[in-house]
């Protein structure tokens, strides 16, 4: 069942690109951005004073008695592996 459905959104992809899209209209993309652009309150991991050196998030962590998080990924940024 799965390779159905898979195989029919393959189908769906296929038969839909030979289609050009309309273009977008300054109407259009105004409401696209307001859709896209996060939300108040979306966004709360940015409040966080995030620290880019592991050695010295180590030396903070030590000296106040917390925990770390890392927060790590691999491959490339734009998920183009």
């Amino acid at each position: 069942m799965r390779k159905l459905v898979l195989s029919l959104g393959v189908l769906g992809l296929v038969a839909a690109a030979g289609q050009p899209a309309d273009p977008v209209t300054a109407d259009q993309f105004k409401v696209l951005h307001a859709l896209i652009k996060p939300q108040a309150g979306e966004d709360k991991w940015a409040q966080i004073p995030w620290l880019e050196s592991l050695w010295e998030a180590r030396k903070q962590a030590a000296r106040e008695g917390k925990p770390i998080l890392l927060w790590e990924m691999d491959g490339h940024p734009l998920g183009c592996v």
